[in-house]
C-alpha cells in the first residue's frame, strides 16, 4: 500500500508546532526543485456555502501530498446524487440518509475521477473530510471505497461557558466565545472550530451553560448566538442555547414560570419566534432543571414532562427540539443519589412529546473515572434518550493527567443493559434501532477554550476526536481511532506506538484514583485531588463518605436488596448478577457492595491487598506512559514532546499523591498493616487533609 507517512514527514519535526491545528494538521510539501506541488483539480458542481468549504478544505490538505499522489487521486468531484452524471453511476446512496456519504475512484463522464457524492450538500461535506482522514492516515489514493452514515441524529457539543467568559469545569482558558465583540467581530478561530467539528462529524453545539442565565435569551445575545451560527452554517452545524426555566420571571416580568400557565406558555412561543427569526435553523434548548438549586417545573408541583412539554410545543413550528437533563438528586431525598434520576423519571416514561429527548449522564452519579452504566437506559422504551459524556475531564485529573477517554465512552456505549433481551446494549438504545425512536442523540460536554491548543493539551484533542467519531458509530474501536488520530496529529509511523500508550490511560486513572468501584473521593468544589475523609458538608451526597462508607469492617456502598436496592432499577437479568459480588465485576464491586477488608477476590488476594496493589498498577501505568513518551522524542517536535512530559511528570507525581493519600486514609480506617512489600505512603493521613488548593481552574466562584 501506497503510504502517505513520507509525506507527513518531509515536513519535519524539527519545526515547532503549538496544536493549533488539532488533527486537521495539513503539512504542505515542496518539490526537490523547492517548486509548489501541483494542486488538484477539485469541481463541487456547486457554490453553496457549503460546498466552497468542502472544497477549500481538500485544497488546503491536498496541497501536503506529492505531484504523483495527486495524480492517482486524479480530479476529485464533489456531488450530490441529483448530479446527472451521478445519477447515472447508479450508486448505493439510499441508505445513506441525509449526512452519509460515499467516496469511490469512478469514471464520470468518460474520465477517470474520484468521486465524494451523497445524498446532501452536508454528507459531501462528510465525505470530503472522510476521504482526507484515508489519505492522512496511510490509505492509497488509488484504492478508494469509502462509505458511512451515521448512526446517531443529533452529535453535540455541550459549551459550559458563562457570558463572563469563564468555564465550568473548563481546563483550556477562557470560554472560545468572545461575548463582549460579538456580533461584529468574528474571529477566525471560529471557523477553524466548526471545520474541526464537522472534521469528526458533529452537527450541534450548545453555546452555553447549563446553568444558564437568562441573559442567554435576551436580543442583544440572540444576535450574537445568531453571528455564530452563520459562521457555523457551512459546516452543518447548528447552534442550540440552554434556557433558564425561570426566564419568564427575570426578562418577561411574569410572576410565575409555571409550565401550565397559558401566559408562560405564549411568553415562550413569542420568545422561540424571535429567536428563529435571527436564527432559522435554531437547533432548540438543552435544560437543566430542579438540579442543583436550578429552578425547573418541580417549583410549581409539576413534572418535568410538564416543564418540556411546554418548551417542545414552543418549538415545534419550527423543527426544533428540547433536550431535558436527567441529572437531579435533591438533599430533601434520603434515597441512594444514584437512584434518584430513575425514581423521578422512569414514572414519566411515554409521556414527553416527540421532539424532547432527555438527555441521562452515563452514569448515575456524575462523570466518575468509572461508574457503571445508568439505570434509566433501557428503563423507557417509550421515551428517545440521549447519553451524556464528559469530554472536559472534572474528576479525571483536569487538564494535566493523559486519560484518553474513547475507552470510557466505548464502556458506556456497549454496555448491555439486558432491557430488551441479551445484546439490549446502551448503544442499540439511544441509536435507535431497539426501541424505534426517531429522534437519536448524543451529547459531550467540551474540553475546548481560548488555549492555542484549543483544549489545554494535545492529548486532551483526543477525547474531543474521540467524542466525534463514536457519537457518529458507537461500534468504532477506541483503539482504531486512537490510531486514527496519532496518525494525522503526529503521523502514521508513530500511530501505533502512540495509541498504545493511550489505551491503558484511563484504566492508570481509575486505579489510583477509584479502583474497584469507588467514586467521587474528589476534593469539594474543584474536584482536584483525594479527599475521601470529607464528612461535614451541607448535604450527605456531596460527601465523599457518603461514598465509599468504609469502617473498620469494610468499604462500598451496598446497594443490593440489603442496601440502598439500587440494583432492583436494572433489567432483573442483569440486577441478579449485580447483587452477588461473586458475579459483580471486580471493576464495579465497590459501587454495588460493601465487603469487607478481607474479602476474597478473584485473584486470590483480599481485598485489602487488592485495593493497594489496584493503586500501585495505576503509579506504575504513568511510569510506563513517560517511558514510552520518552522513547518517541525523536519523533514529534519539540515543543508538543516538552509540554506532553511535563504534564506526564506532574501527573506521576499527581498519582502517587492520590495513591498515598488514599492508602494513608484506608488504614487510619482499618487498622490493617499494608500488605508485605508496599511502599508506605509518604505522609501521614493527617498531612493529606491538610492540603488545600483554593485556586483551582475550572471551578468560577
Amino acid at each position: 500500500m501506497l503510504m502517505i507517512a513520507a509525506a507527513c514527514l518531509s515536513a519535519g519535526y524539527a519545526r515547532a508546532e503549538d496544536g493549533y491545528d488539532l488533527w486537521l494538521r495539513y503539512r504542505t510539501s515542496v518539490s526537490s526543485s523547492g517548486a509548489p506541488r501541483v494542486s488538484p483539480r477539485i469541481d463541487t458542481r456547486s457554490s453553496s456555502r457549503m460546498m466552497v468549504a468542502a472544497a477549500d478544505e481538500l485544497r488546503r490538505a491536498l496541497a501536503g501530498l506529492s505531484t504523483a499522489q495527486v495524480a492517482m487521486l486524479g480530479p476529485i468531484v464533489v456531488a450530490t446524487a441529483g448530479d446527472p452524471d451521478v445519477r447515472a453511476l447508479d450508486l448505493p446512496l439510499a441508505l445513506l440518509g441525509d449526512e452519509g456519504y460515499l467516496v469511490r475512484t469512478v469514471t464520470l463522464a468518460r474520465a477517470r475521477v474520484t468521486l465524494v457524492t451523497a445524498n446532501t450538500e452536508r454528507g459531501a461535506l462528510y465525505g470530503s473530510f472522510a476521504l482526507l482522514r484515508h489519505l492522512y492516515t496511510g490509505g492509497d489514493p488509488r484504492r478508494i471505497a469509502l462509505s458511512s452514515a451515521p448512526r446517531v441524529h443529533l452529535r453535540i457539543l455541550d459549551h459550559w461557558d458563562n457570558l463572563d467568559g469563564s468555564v465550568e469545569r473548563g481546563y483550556a482558558g477562557q470560554s472560545l466565545w468572545d461575548w463582549w465583540t460579538l456580533p461584529d467581530y468574528r474571529d477566525p478561530r471560529y471557523t477553524d472550530y466548526a471545520r474541526a467539528n464537522a472534521s469528526i462529524g458533529i452537527n450541534g453545539v450548545v453555546l452555553n451553560n447549563v446553568n444558564a442565565s437568562a441573559d442567554t435569551l435576551t436580543a442583544r445575545y440572540i444576535a450574537k448566538a445568531a453571528a455564530l451560527a452563520d459562521i457555523f452554517r457551512p459546516y452543518g452545524i447548528k447552534v442550540y442555547l440552554s434556557a433558564r426555566f425561570s426566564a419568564p420571571i427575570e426578562l418577561g416580568g411574569l410572576a410565575s414560570a409555571d409550565p401550565l400557565d397559558p401566559r408562560v406558555a405564549a411568553w415562550w412561543r413569542a420568545k422561540a419566534d424571535e429567536i428563529y427569526r435571527a436564527i432559522p435553523d435554531f437547533g432548540g434548548f438543552l435544560v437543566k432543571a430542579n438540579s442543583e438549586g436550578q429552578p425547573g417545573p418541580r417549583d410549581y408541583h409539576r413534572s418535568h414532562a410538564d416543564g418540556a412539554n411546554m418548551l417542545a410545543a414552543a418549538v415545534r413550528p419550527h423543527g426544533g427540539v428540547i433536550m431535558w437533563r436527567a441529572f437531579v438528586y435533591a438533599d430533601t431525598d434520603p434515597d441512594d443519589r444514584a437512584k434518584q434520576a430513575w425514581t423521578e423519571f422512569k414514572p414519566l416514561d411515554g409521556q414527553f412529546a416527540d421532539n424532547v429527548i432527555v438527555q441521562v449522564k452515563n452514569g448515575a452519579i456524575d462523570f466518575q473515572p468509572r461508574e457503571p452504566f445508568h439505570p434509566l437506559f433501557g428503563a423507557m422504551p417509550r421515551t428517545a434518550l440521549m447519553p451524556e459524556f464528559q469530554i472536559t475531564k472534572e474528576y479525571l485529573g483536569q487538564a494535566t493527567h493523559l486519560a484518553y477517554l474513547g475507552p470510557l465512552f466505548a464502556e458506556t456505549l456497549r454496555a448491555d443493559t439486558m432491557a430488551h433481551g441479551s445484546g439490549s446494549t446502551v448503544a442499540r438504545i439511544i441509536d435507535g434501532s431497539i426501541e424505534h425512536h426517531r429522534l437519536t442523540g448524543i451529547a459531550g460536554v467540551a474540553n475546548v477554550g481560548r488555549d492555542r491548543d484549543w483544549s489545554g493539551s494535545t492529548f486532551n484533542q483526543a477525547n474531543w476526536y474521540a467524542f466525534g467519531r463514536l457519537a457518529w458509530d458507537p461500534a468504532l474501536d477506541p483503539r482504531a481511532i486512537a490510531r486514527e488520530w496519532a496518525a494525522m496529529t503526529f503521523a502514521p509511523a508513530i500511530a501505533k506506538r502512540v495509541a498504545t500508550m493511550m489505551m491503558p490511560s484511563r484504566e492508570a486513572v481509575v486505579d489510583y484514583m477509584t479502583p474497584l468501584g469507588l467514586a467521587h473521593l474528589m476534593a469539594t468544589g474543584h474536584h482536584y485531588g483525594p479527599e475521601p475523609w470529607v464528612s461535614g458538608l451541607k448535604r450527605p451526597e456531596w460527601n465523599p463518605v457518603y461514598y465509599h462508607r468504609a469502617d473498620r469492617n469494610g468499604i462500598g456502598f451496598d446497594r443490593t436488596a440489603s442496601g440502598s436496592n439500587a440494583v432492583a432499577q436494572y433489567a432483573p437479568a442483569l440486577a441478579r448478577q449485580l447483587s452477588n459480588p461473586a458475579t459483580t465485576p471486580p471493576s464495579e464491586l465497590l459501587w454495588f457492595h460493601h465487603l469487607r477488608w478481607d474479602h476474597p477476590m478473584p485473584s486470590g488476594r483480599t481485598l485489602w491487598t487488592e485495593l493497594v496493589q489496584r493503586y500501585d498498577a495505576g503509579v506504575a501505568q504513568v511510569g510506563d506512559m513517560r517511558r514510552q513518551w520518552n522513547g518517541l522524542r525523536p519523533q514529534v517536535d519539540a515543543e508538543r514532546w516538552e509540554k506532553t512530559a511535563t504534564f506526564l511528570d506532574i501527573q506521576a507525581r499527581e498519582a502517587a499523591w492520590w495513591r498515598d493519600a488514599s492508602i494513608a486514609y484506608w488504614s487510619s480506617i482499618n487498622g490493617l498493616p499494608l500488605p508485605a512489600g508496599t511502599r508506605p505512603p509518604a505522609h501521614d493521613v493527617r498531612w493529606y487533609e491538610a492540603q488545600r488548593f483554593p485556586h483551582a481552574p475550572g471551578n468560577p466562584q
